[in-house]
């Protein structure tokens, strides 16, 4: 039972790590979409 406990315990606390890391990717990502589509606005003209 106590193997059980920290089992869930170390998954959980992984799980909770990778979410907050995969957004933050998420966001990076977000953030150079963004460059990209304002430096192609200014070169436009």
């Amino acid at each position: 039972m106590k193997f059980v406990s920290v089992f869930l315990l170390a998954f959980s606390a992984l799980s909770l790590s990778a979410c907050n890391t995969i957004e933050g990717v998420g966001k990076d990502i977000q953030s150079g979409g963004q460059a990209i589509e304002r430096t192609a606005d200014q070169n436009k003209k």
